[in-house]
C-alpha cells in the first residue's frame, strides 16, 4: 500500500482528463510553460539590472563602499 503503480496513475490521469476535457489540459499546460519561460526571463534580466557596489581601495586593503554615504574632503578654514 506504499507505492502507487503505474495503473493507479493511468486511472487517476484518465479521471483528470474526463473532468477537465484535453484542451482545457493543454491550455493550461501551455499557460504555464510559458510562465516559466517569463520567470527565467525576468530572472535573466535581473541579474543583468542588479547594482555593482563599488569598491574602495584603503591602504592595501579593498573594502565595500555603501552606496548612501557621500566621500568628502574636509577643508582647513583660515
Amino acid at each position: 500500500m506504499g507505492s502507487l503503480s503505474i495503473w493507479h496513475w493511468l486511472i487517476v490521469l484518465l479521471v483528470v482528463v474526463m473532468i477537465f476535457g484535453t484542451k482545457k489540459l493543454k491550455n493550461m499546460g501551455s499557460d504555464l510553460g510559458g510562465a516559466v519561460k517569463g520567470f527565467k526571463d525576468g530572472m535573466r534580466d535581473g541579474a543583468a539590472d542588479a547594482p555593482v557596489v563599488p569598491t574602495q581601495q584603503v591602504s592595501g586593503t579593498t573594502t565595500q563602499v555603501d552606496p548612501s554615504t557621500i566621500d568628502v574632503q574636509a577643508r582647513q578654514k583660515s
